[in-house]
Protein backbone atom coordinates (compact mmCIF):
# COMPACT_ATOMS: atom_id res chain seq x y z
CA UNK A 1 0.00 0.00 0.00
CA UNK A 2 0.98 3.58 -0.78
CA UNK A 3 1.94 5.41 2.60
CA UNK A 4 -0.80 7.34 4.72
CA UNK A 5 -1.10 10.79 5.76
CA UNK A 6 -0.20 12.22 9.44
CA UNK A 7 -3.85 13.06 9.69
CA UNK A 8 -5.10 9.31 8.31
CA UNK A 9 -2.30 7.79 11.57
CA UNK A 10 -4.29 10.07 14.03
CA UNK A 11 -7.70 9.00 12.95
CA UNK A 12 -6.28 5.26 13.08
CA UNK A 13 -4.60 5.65 16.44
CA UNK A 14 -7.59 7.55 17.98
CA UNK A 15 -9.85 4.68 17.12
CA UNK A 16 -8.08 2.07 18.05
CA UNK A 17 -7.73 3.89 21.62
CA UNK A 18 -11.21 4.61 21.48
CA UNK A 19 -12.41 0.85 20.76
CA UNK A 20 -10.99 -0.59 23.37
CA UNK A 21 -14.23 1.11 25.29
CA UNK A 22 -16.45 -0.12 23.09
CA UNK A 23 -15.43 -3.74 23.23
CA UNK A 24 -15.18 -3.56 27.20
CA UNK A 25 -18.98 -2.17 27.51
CA UNK A 26 -20.25 -4.81 24.72
CA UNK A 27 -18.80 -7.42 26.97
CA UNK A 28 -20.67 -5.91 29.70
CA UNK A 29 -23.53 -4.90 27.63
CA UNK A 30 -26.25 -5.32 30.19
CA UNK A 31 -25.38 -2.96 32.61
CA UNK A 32 -25.44 -0.35 30.55
CA UNK A 33 -27.48 3.02 31.25
CA UNK A 34 -29.81 3.86 28.39
CA UNK A 35 -31.96 6.36 27.61
CA UNK A 36 -34.43 7.16 25.06
CA UNK A 37 -33.20 9.96 22.78
CA UNK A 38 -35.92 9.14 19.66
CA UNK A 39 -37.32 6.02 17.45
CA UNK A 40 -34.78 3.11 17.41
CA UNK A 41 -32.19 5.73 18.44
CA UNK A 42 -30.80 5.39 21.66
CA UNK A 43 -27.95 7.09 23.15
CA UNK A 44 -25.50 4.86 25.88
CA UNK A 45 -22.79 5.97 28.13
CA UNK A 46 -20.10 4.55 25.71
CA UNK A 47 -21.34 6.43 23.78
CA UNK A 48 -20.31 9.30 24.88
CA UNK A 49 -17.32 8.28 26.52
CA UNK A 50 -15.66 6.87 23.04
CA UNK A 51 -16.79 10.46 21.46
CA UNK A 52 -14.58 12.32 23.99
CA UNK A 53 -12.18 9.67 23.24
CA UNK A 54 -11.93 10.47 20.28
CA UNK A 55 -12.12 14.20 19.88
CA UNK A 56 -9.35 14.32 22.96
CA UNK A 57 -6.96 12.37 20.88
CA UNK A 58 -7.63 13.87 17.62
CA UNK A 59 -7.40 17.72 19.44
CA UNK A 60 -4.03 16.68 20.49
CA UNK A 61 -2.83 15.97 17.52
CA UNK A 62 -4.68 18.88 15.42
CA UNK A 63 -5.62 21.71 18.25
CA UNK A 64 -7.60 24.25 15.23
CA UNK A 65 -9.48 21.75 13.56
CA UNK A 66 -13.40 21.74 14.13
CA UNK A 67 -15.70 19.31 14.64
CA UNK A 68 -19.22 17.67 13.85
CA UNK A 69 -20.40 14.74 15.93
CA UNK A 70 -23.33 13.02 16.39
CA UNK A 71 -23.45 13.65 20.43
CA UNK A 72 -21.78 16.83 20.57
CA UNK A 73 -23.02 18.79 17.17
CA UNK A 74 -20.68 21.21 15.87
CA UNK A 75 -17.79 22.42 17.86
CA UNK A 76 -15.99 25.45 15.87
CA UNK A 77 -12.09 25.79 16.36
CA UNK A 78 -10.07 27.98 14.59
CA UNK A 79 -10.19 25.94 11.61
CA UNK A 80 -13.77 25.84 10.46
CA UNK A 81 -12.70 24.72 6.67
CA UNK A 82 -11.30 21.37 8.67
CA UNK A 83 -13.61 19.02 10.20
CA UNK A 84 -13.44 16.14 11.68
CA UNK A 85 -16.74 14.34 11.21
CA UNK A 86 -17.72 11.88 14.22
CA UNK A 87 -20.08 8.73 14.57
CA UNK A 88 -18.71 7.39 17.96
CA UNK A 89 -21.16 4.22 17.52
CA UNK A 90 -22.61 3.34 14.23
CA UNK A 91 -25.24 0.75 15.21
CA UNK A 92 -26.20 1.60 18.29
CA UNK A 93 -28.79 -0.22 18.53
CA UNK A 94 -27.36 -3.93 17.63
CA UNK A 95 -24.36 -2.65 20.22
CA UNK A 96 -27.63 -2.30 23.02
CA UNK A 97 -28.43 -5.79 22.21
CA UNK A 98 -25.63 -7.97 21.84
CA UNK A 99 -25.25 -8.18 18.11
CA UNK A 100 -21.90 -7.73 16.91
CA UNK A 101 -21.97 -5.36 13.95
CA UNK A 102 -21.06 -1.87 15.02
CA UNK A 103 -18.19 0.47 14.34
CA UNK A 104 -16.54 3.83 14.74
CA UNK A 105 -16.43 6.14 11.78
CA UNK A 106 -14.43 9.45 11.74
CA UNK A 107 -13.95 11.23 8.32
CA UNK A 108 -11.83 14.74 7.69
CA UNK A 109 -13.64 16.84 5.47
CA UNK A 110 -11.20 19.81 4.25
CA UNK A 111 -12.80 23.08 2.38
CA UNK A 112 -15.93 21.01 2.13
CA UNK A 113 -14.48 17.73 0.33
CA UNK A 114 -13.68 14.55 2.49
CA UNK A 115 -10.28 13.30 2.37
CA UNK A 116 -9.48 10.86 5.02
CA UNK A 117 -11.84 8.21 5.98
CA UNK A 118 -12.18 5.74 8.71
CA UNK A 119 -14.65 2.64 9.55
CA UNK A 120 -13.05 0.58 12.24
CA UNK A 121 -15.29 -2.48 13.32
CA UNK A 122 -13.44 -3.26 16.51
CA UNK A 123 -15.78 -6.59 17.47
CA UNK A 124 -14.23 -8.31 14.20
CA UNK A 125 -11.51 -6.49 14.78
CA UNK A 126 -11.47 -4.52 10.53
CA UNK A 127 -10.19 -1.28 10.06
CA UNK A 128 -11.31 0.27 6.52
CA UNK A 129 -9.81 3.28 5.21
CA UNK A 130 -9.06 5.61 2.20
CA UNK A 131 -8.09 9.01 1.00
CA UNK A 132 -8.53 10.77 -1.77
CA UNK A 133 -7.14 9.93 -4.50
CA UNK A 134 -4.86 7.05 -2.57
CA UNK A 135 -6.61 4.20 -2.82
CA UNK A 136 -8.93 2.04 -0.31
CA UNK A 137 -8.07 -0.71 2.51
CA UNK A 138 -9.47 -3.29 4.22
CA UNK A 139 -6.53 -4.12 7.45
CA UNK A 140 -3.78 -2.52 4.93
CA UNK A 141 -4.84 -4.63 1.77
CA UNK A 142 -6.07 -2.78 -1.28
CA UNK A 143 -9.85 -3.34 -1.69
CA UNK A 144 -11.92 -2.18 -5.14
CA UNK A 145 -15.66 -2.66 -5.55
CA UNK A 146 -17.22 -5.90 -6.91
CA UNK A 147 -17.52 -6.10 -10.67
CA UNK A 148 -20.88 -7.70 -10.94
CA UNK A 149 -23.04 -6.67 -13.64
CA UNK A 150 -26.35 -8.69 -13.25
CA UNK A 151 -28.66 -7.29 -10.64
CA UNK A 152 -29.84 -10.74 -9.77
CA UNK A 153 -25.99 -11.30 -8.60
CA UNK A 154 -25.95 -8.53 -6.65
CA UNK A 155 -26.84 -8.04 -2.33
CA UNK A 156 -28.12 -4.37 -1.60
CA UNK A 157 -28.71 -2.84 1.72
CA UNK A 158 -30.78 -0.15 3.09
CA UNK A 159 -32.75 0.57 6.20
CA UNK A 160 -36.06 -0.80 7.21
CA UNK A 161 -37.90 1.87 5.24
CA UNK A 162 -35.97 0.71 2.14
CA UNK A 163 -36.21 -2.93 2.57
CA UNK A 164 -40.07 -2.26 2.36
CA UNK A 165 -39.90 -0.53 -0.31
CA UNK A 166 -37.54 -2.11 -2.83
CA UNK A 167 -37.74 -5.19 -1.85
CA UNK A 168 -38.46 -8.16 -3.79
CA UNK A 169 -37.01 -6.12 -6.70
CA UNK A 170 -33.76 -6.02 -5.16
CA UNK A 171 -31.63 -8.85 -3.33
CA UNK A 172 -31.65 -6.81 0.31
CA UNK A 173 -30.42 -7.21 3.36
CA UNK A 174 -31.22 -4.48 6.38
CA UNK A 175 -27.93 -4.66 8.86
CA UNK A 176 -28.55 -2.03 11.30
CA UNK A 177 -25.38 0.11 10.21
CA UNK A 178 -25.05 2.14 7.53
CA UNK A 179 -21.42 2.94 8.07
CA UNK A 180 -20.68 -0.71 7.76
CA UNK A 181 -22.90 -1.12 4.90
CA UNK A 182 -20.60 1.23 2.79
CA UNK A 183 -17.73 -0.22 3.91
CA UNK A 184 -18.94 -3.58 2.67
CA UNK A 185 -19.77 -1.78 -0.60
CA UNK A 186 -16.33 -0.87 -0.79
CA UNK A 187 -14.42 -3.89 -0.36
CA UNK A 188 -17.22 -5.89 -2.51
CA UNK A 189 -18.95 -7.67 0.30
CA UNK A 190 -22.32 -5.84 -0.80
CA UNK A 191 -22.94 -3.96 -4.36
CA UNK A 192 -24.58 -1.06 -3.15
CA UNK A 193 -26.37 0.82 -0.45
CA UNK A 194 -29.24 3.95 -0.43
CA UNK A 195 -31.28 5.20 2.05
CA UNK A 196 -33.26 8.47 2.78
CA UNK A 197 -32.86 11.06 5.41
CA UNK A 198 -29.69 9.35 6.65
CA UNK A 199 -26.93 11.88 8.57
CA UNK A 200 -23.78 13.04 7.60
CA UNK A 201 -21.51 11.66 10.32
CA UNK A 202 -23.33 8.07 9.24
CA UNK A 203 -22.16 8.09 5.89
CA UNK A 204 -18.96 10.28 5.31
CA UNK A 205 -16.08 7.63 5.93
CA UNK A 206 -18.17 5.67 3.97
CA UNK A 207 -18.42 7.18 1.16
CA UNK A 208 -14.71 8.18 0.32
CA UNK A 209 -14.17 4.51 1.04
CA UNK A 210 -16.47 3.67 -1.74
CA UNK A 211 -14.92 6.10 -4.46
CA UNK A 212 -11.34 5.43 -3.80
CA UNK A 213 -12.54 1.61 -4.07
CA UNK A 214 -13.80 2.67 -7.73
CA UNK A 215 -17.62 2.71 -6.95
CA UNK A 216 -20.27 5.61 -7.80
CA UNK A 217 -21.99 8.05 -4.95
CA UNK A 218 -24.16 10.45 -5.83
CA UNK A 219 -23.33 14.17 -5.02
CA UNK A 220 -24.27 14.71 -1.45
CA UNK A 221 -23.66 18.33 -1.30
CA UNK A 222 -27.15 19.67 -2.02
CA UNK A 223 -28.29 17.96 1.26
CA UNK A 224 -28.68 18.85 5.14
CA UNK A 225 -25.84 17.44 7.34
CA UNK A 226 -28.68 15.53 8.89
CA UNK A 227 -31.41 14.60 6.35
CA UNK A 228 -29.16 13.32 3.02
CA UNK A 229 -30.26 10.69 0.45
CA UNK A 230 -27.26 8.33 -0.43
CA UNK A 231 -26.97 6.52 -3.09
CA UNK A 232 -24.09 4.36 -3.57
CA UNK A 233 -22.86 1.24 -5.60
CA UNK A 234 -19.93 -0.42 -7.96
CA UNK A 235 -19.86 1.55 -11.00
CA UNK A 236 -20.53 -1.26 -13.22
CA UNK A 237 -24.24 -1.60 -11.63
CA UNK A 238 -25.07 1.83 -10.00
CA UNK A 239 -27.51 2.83 -13.00
CA UNK A 240 -29.15 0.33 -12.76
CA UNK A 241 -29.59 0.50 -9.49
CA UNK A 242 -31.25 3.88 -9.44
CA UNK A 243 -33.42 2.75 -12.38
CA UNK A 244 -34.67 0.85 -9.32
CA UNK A 245 -34.73 3.18 -6.88
CA UNK A 246 -37.07 5.84 -9.48
CA UNK A 247 -39.66 6.19 -6.85
CA UNK A 248 -37.80 5.59 -3.33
Amino acid sequence: MNSISPNLNIMIKASEKASKILIRDFGEVENLQVKKKGPRDFVTKTDTRVEKILIEELTKAKKSYSFLTEESGKIENKDKDKIWIIDPIDGTTNFLHGIPHFAISLALKVDNEIQSALIHDPIKNEIFFAEKNNGAYFNNHRVRVSNKSNLEDCLFSSNQEGLKIIFPNLNMRSTGSAALDLAYVGSGRLDGFFQNKIKLWDIAAGILIIKEAGGTSNDIIEYNDLSINIRAASSSIYSKMMEKLVNF
